[in-house]
């Protein structure tokens, strides 16, 4: 057992193991409720320490209410790990995977030990957000630095794989989704192409890459599907927090409206700041967003997101390969280089703003 002191992962610290030795795989997410009862527990622990009014959380859990108070999450990152083990299986890689979550069953503390128990000693956490920011990346370091205190000098080293925002594996998963939903158009008509991320406060997003990377993102998935930018943008969902903090913009509904003023009829929705289909993607976009289309007169057809699209899952694996050294390479696209596996101390600070409570990564 590593006698290093444990400390948030990624944050430079002296392991005592060598670089590429790893012996589980941990799936990192936000978590959500698997029913009713559920709803406002796991919203008071999403807002812990927040000072969040009641009324705000029982205007959410109505959301969630919507879908019989279960968010689909949890059971698409569990497809996502079922998919994963397939993948390891099929290219020799017999690491166990484990799942843990920010805010509910199974918590991250609750997987730690079970690892601990398991004779775990150092893990490799991939993270279900594409982008560096507090909440998709730093906040998640945190959780897993505070599972470590709680489970206790036998809880395993856990480092995680890098950002990939720009892997080929990433930008073509995005991109067949989004010509899947192109091709609900008649040929030759024009379709305006709005890709959607969480928007987060502005003083978060100075102190990240964030807005950076999202853009790329975007521009690459736009040039994989022949879409020029005059027909693409980036815009924003789920915001929250109090009117006087600027957040990101703009808001998908109001781009919606700007575009029927300019005369656009068809659109195509790509949430391409989320790994999967969860709840916010469904309220905002298939509720929301498609309620003031369909007023607006116009037509929106709505993209997967990643979910387990075999180029996203196959990327997963080459990044674990990365950190195991067996893969030679660190593959991406466009304008940035790779990032970095470990994160520097001072990166993606929370900023004056505070974090969303609802960011799920």
């Amino acid at each position: 057992m590593s006698t290093s002191v444990l400390r948030a992962p990624a944050d430079g610290f002296a392991s005592t193991f060598p670089e590429t030795h790893f012996d589980a795989i941990l799936v990192v997410s936000f978590g959500g409720p698997e029913g009713m009862d559920d709803v406002i527990p796991f919203l008071e622990n999403v807002t812990r320490g927040r000072n969040v009014p009641r009324e705000r959380l029982e205007e959410v859990a109505h959301h969630y209410e919507l879908f019989g108070g279960v968010s689909p999450i949890n059971a698409q990152n569990r497809d996502l790990i079922a998919a994963l083990r397939t993948e390891l299986d099929t290219h020799g890689i017999a690491l166990p995977i484990y799942f843990g979550n920010r805010n509910w069953d199974p918590f991250l503390a609750d997987a730690l030990g079970q690892m601990a128990a398991d004779g775990i000693e150092r893990a490799l956490a991939f993270f279900t957000s594409a982008y560096s920011s507090y909440s998709g990346c730093r906040q998640y370091r945190e959780d897993l630095f505070n599972a470590q205190q709680e489970v206790g000098k036998q809880a395993p080293e856990v480092l995680k794989t890098r950002a990939f925002f720009n892997h080929p594996g990433w930008i073509e998963a995005n991109a067949h989704h989004v010509q899947t939903a192109l091709a609900e158009f008649p040929a030759g008509e024009r379709v305006h192409l709005a890709f959607t991320a969480h928007s987060i406060p502005v003083a978060m997003a100075h102190a990240c890459r964030y807005d950076d990377q999202l853009h790329e993102s975007v521009r690459l998935v736009a040039e994989a599907v022949a879409v020029g930018p005059g027909d693409t943008a980036l815009v924003y969902q789920s915001r929250s927090g109090p009117p006087r903090v600027p957040w990101l913009e703009p808001d998908i509904l109001d781009h919606l409206r700007t575009l029927a003023e300019q005369g656009i009829e068809n659109v195509v929705v790509s949430p391409i700041g989320f790994v999967s289909d969860h709840l916010e993607v469904l309220f905002d976009l298939d509720i929301e967003a498609e309620g003031v289309a369909r007023d607006l007169g116009l037509n929106l057809v709505r993209a997967s997101s990643a979910s387990t699209h075999p180029a996203f899952v196959g990327m997963i694996r080459s990044l674990i390969e990365e950190r195991l050294g067996t893969r030679a390479g660190r593959p991406a696209l466009g304008r940035y280089a790779a990032s970095h596996d470990t994160c520097p101390t001072d990166c993606c600070l929370p900023g004056t703003g505070r974090p969303s409570p609802w960011a799920s990564g």
